[in-house]
């Protein structure tokens, strides 16, 4: 069995997934892309104001009322690796990746929730 210190070590190590997440309605198609540096944290944060009504994003928040969240999936489009260059800038390149995914699949209007 590991100590507390060895396991606090390991938590410390651990390097979150990141990347571009959409939610996706599948009771009428529509979806919500966007970003993080922490995919695992990103969906718990919006799942959690849909289910207190008070996300952010007023359309969305109607569906999940209307719905339900048994009718939204959150899937992962691209993950970005972890880089050895302590100067690589992950926002950057994440919201590069989110444009072109915006771009790709149009999530506006009737399409979607962006």
């Amino acid at each position: 069995m590991q100590s507390k210190k060895d396991l606090k070590a390991a938590y410390k190590e651990m390097k979150p997934r990141m990347g571009v997440f959409q939610i996706r309605n599948t009771a009428n198609g529509k979806i919500f892309v966007g970003s993080n540096t922490n995919l695992d944290a990103i969906w718990n944060r919006h799942r959690f104001a849909l289910n207190f009504g008070s996300h952010t994003n007023a359309a969305l928040q109607a569906d999940w009322k209307t719905y339900g969240e048994n009718f939204f999936e959150f899937e992962i489009l691209a993950e970005v690796k972890h880089k050895d260059d302590p100067a690589f800038d992950y926002r950057k390149e994440l919201k590069m990746l989110e444009a072109l995914f915006l771009e790709e699949l149009k999530p506006f209007g009737e399409n979607g929730y962006n």
